[in-house]
């Protein structure tokens, strides 16, 4: 079982790198799950992306699907670390694009839905 924190190096060019803004990162962990490394050349060859591994590359961090607008996933917990003011690279990364939209929608009108009365 891999327990607390571990070092990660994104790959260049990668969402997960621009996210972060650097190299390195450490994110923490609370799982008994590995990447099977004997699928990871066939994986690469069909599109995806190892963008995070170990600083020894033994262990894939994060993998990303180029064809996709926003397919990140990740062996980390990035909820542990995430705060309603201080969001996770990852979790602001993914909201953020959206936000143009939520603001579009702020002002339309809503249903009211009121509860059936029972028993009358």
């Amino acid at each position: 079982m891999r327990l607390g924190n571990y070092p990660c190096v994104l790959q260049n060019e990668t969402l997960a790198a621009k996210l972060y803004a650097r190299e390195k990162i450490v994110e923490r962990h609370r799982h008994r799950y590995e990447f099977n490394n004997s699928y990871r050349a066939e994986f690469v060859a069909k599109g995806m992306v190892l963008s995070g591994l170990s600083p020894d590359s033994s262990l894939v961090e994060i993998i990303e699907l180029k064809v996709h607008p926003w397919f990140l996933g990740c062996q980390f917990h990035p909820e542990f670390t995430s705060r309603p003011m201080a969001s996770h690279p990852l979790f602001r990364g993914f909201i953020e694009p959206l936000w143009p939209t939520a603001k579009r929608f702020a002002d339309v009108p809503r249903m009211k839905i009121v509860a059936p009365v029972v028993g009358k």
